[in-house]
């Protein structure tokens, strides 16, 4: 028989609540923020009241006994001996709820939970400004646990506030204390726990989580790692948070704000910042382990190797939240065309960039211009090619081995041009590329790529004297979207002709940018019809200039449609090559 790798654990919950608050077990873990909306939490209390099971916990021996530290914000006693793997919303919940205390929301904003109770009707709900005005109920259940609470005293006003309103028969002036006491007596709840033994692996957890709780999600290295920030440097965790959720929403002051129109990322995409930044690895399997103080080899733990390790973590994240540097990398993804924030295809592709940027930049001390370029090729290079889209964390940890043992400037630049040059030959740009374009996916990345070509060669609008960098600006207060994605040979057209199949009708080179207007006013007319029209409005040398850059045939509009797709796949092709190229300058 195999060994157990847990074992049963009973406890009650003021006991857990006395645990979490001295740190005994880490809150909050590996699903923070609180996800569950208020009704959700009226519906577990309604539960446990009604001596409903919740489910059972689940917790991970953090394999520290007694070694004692501060810890986050609320400067806990000592280092947790558990982590929880499930049941950290209910836990949170009933944290929350009991001990009076408000929540990070999924929002990352700060709120109470307040649930309120109704004696007679033994009914719970969120509380509400009615509620608050209604004597019948407890307004917000928290009171209840509060070291200063007086039960006596407070079941007494409660039946005087309510008689005044109502007037009370003799039986509810029983069933209320008794409906009182009922739902005090919930600090004595029981509950059970699976701890995981310190020996189980992260991948051992994962599978037991998976199994025992089909509704969850899976969990991935980057929860394990953020837990452990949670226990070991939970200020580095919330700073990742608190500069995710400014990222996302435009400052109200003059204050330095990560804000920005292009991306707004998530806590474990600069996880992965830091850590190939600290570590040269992407790969996050062995980083667990390695922070956790463990020498792989010898499989023991050591405090001091741990801190060793959360030191270089540190040192990473001040970089990468650095709100100057992350300034500077913005100005790479614009200076690769990328300007708006659907021409993103892969914002892994975008979250490595910024790793190496960092590198190059304090690493190798590369020069500002020189990198910013470079990196803005490489950006241009990977949301082409998909080089993150398979495999990522493979596929980076092969691009930082490259440089582990280089350290000179001239060193970074040449490992990353002879990848390039290795993935964008011309076998590339003539075949590989104009197939990769015959598919029919809004956020295909050769799409994306011919755009960003498009604002990088400062070509106009189809049909305007506007250009396209201008018309995609992500910071226009417009209402409606300045340019629109125009099928050149309309579907009703196409489907006149008796061409019906949508992969067809929607492939990549049937699409062009247009103006808004132009597009309402094109609707589904022929090309042939429509085209010269707009045709006449342009000198002849101005139609030849907007036909070159949006990849045009003289005469497209006169073109079979099957001809039309394999001519301008092939002319997309290399407006992309050149739009590439011209990041050298």
């Amino acid at each position: 028989m195999s060994t157990l790798l847990f074992k049963k654990v009973d406890y009650n919950l003021g006991k857990l609540l006395e645990d979490i608050a001295i740190g005994e077990i880490g809150l909050p873990d590996i699903q923070r923020p609180f996800v569950w909306d208020k009704a959700h939490v009226r519906d577990l209390f309604d539960s446990m009241y009604r001596g409903y099971p919740i489910g059972t916990l689940l917790f991970w021996e953090n394999g520290y006994p007694g070694d004692h530290r501060t810890i986050g914000v609320d400067r806990k006693q000592k280092v947790p001996n558990l982590l929880i793997v499930d049941g950290q919303q209910r836990l949170t919940a009933l944290y929350a709820v009991m001990k009076g205390i408000p929540i990070i929301d999924k929002h990352f904003q700060q709120r109470r939970l307040r649930i309120a109770f109704n004696p007679l009707k033994e009914k719970f709900e969120v509380t509400n400004t009615a509620i608050e005005r209604d004597p019948a109920w407890i307004a917000d259940i928290s009171v209840l646990w509060q070291p200063d609470f007086d039960q006596y005293a407070f079941v007494y006003a409660f039946l005087e506030r309510l008689n005044e309103r109502r007037g009370l028969t003799e039986e509810e002036r029983k069933r209320i204390p008794q409906a009182i006491q009922r739902l005090v007596n919930l600090i004595n709840y029981p509950l059970t726990a699976l701890e995981i033994s310190v020996s189980a692996t992260e991948e051992q957890v994962s599978e037991i989580f998976v199994r025992i709780n089909s509704q969850g999600r899976a969990l991935n290295q980057a929860d394990f790692i953020l837990t452990l920030m949670s226990v070991f440097w939970d200020e580095g965790r919330k700073e990742l948070e608190d500069f995710c959720r400014h990222a996302k929403h435009p400052p109200t002051n003059n204050c330095s704000s990560p804000y920005n129109p292009y991306f707004q990322p998530q806590p474990e995409q600069l996880l992965r910042v830091d850590v190939a930044v600290a570590f040269r690895r992407a790969r996050l399997e062995h980083v667990y382990s390695i922070l956790r103080g463990k020498d792989l080899q010898t499989g023991e733990f050591s405090p001091e190797r741990r801190d060793e390790q959360f030191d270089k973590l540190r040192e990473a994240q001040n970089k990468v939240l650095n709100p100057q540097n992350w300034r500077d990398f913005l100005k790479v993804i614009k200076r690769a065309g990328y300007i708006h924030p659907s021409l993103i295809t892969s914002e892994t592709a975008l979250v490595y960039t910024y790793a190496l940027w960092l590198i190059g930049k304090w690493d190798f001390g590369l020069h500002p211009h020189t990198l910013r370029n470079l990196m803005a090729r490489w950006f241009f290079m990977s949301s082409l090619t998909g080089r993150y889209t398979s495999s990522p964390e493979t596929r980076m940890d092969q691009d930082l081995a490259l440089l582990r043992s280089r350290s000179r400037p001239e060193e970074f630049v040449q490992v990353l041009e002879q990848e390039m040059a290795a993935v964008l030959t011309s076998g590339y740009w003539k075949v590989t590329l104009p197939n990769d374009l015959a598919k029919a996916s809004a956020h295909n990345p050769g799409q994306a790529a011919f755009f960003a070509s498009l604002c990088l060669l400062d070509a106009p609008v189809l049909y305007s004297s506007m250009k396209v960098r201008d018309l995609l600006d992500p910071t226009s207060r417009e209402q409606k979207s300045a340019l629109e994605r125009h099928h050149l040979f309309p579907r009703k057209f196409l489907h006149r002709q008796g061409i019906t199949d949508t992969r067809e009708i929607n492939q990549v080179a049937n699409f062009a940018l247009v103006e808004w207007r132009d597009n309402i006013d094109i609707s589904d007319r022929p090309p042939a019809e429509y085209a010269p029209e707009y045709e006449s409005l342009f000198d002849p040398d101005s139609l030849k200039e907007m036909y070159e850059y949006h990849a045009l045939p003289e005469g497209w509009y006169q073109m079979k449609y099957e001809d039309f797709l394999k001519e301008r796949r092939c002319r997309m092709a290399e407006i992309i090559r050149r739009g590439f190229e011209s990041l050298r300058k």
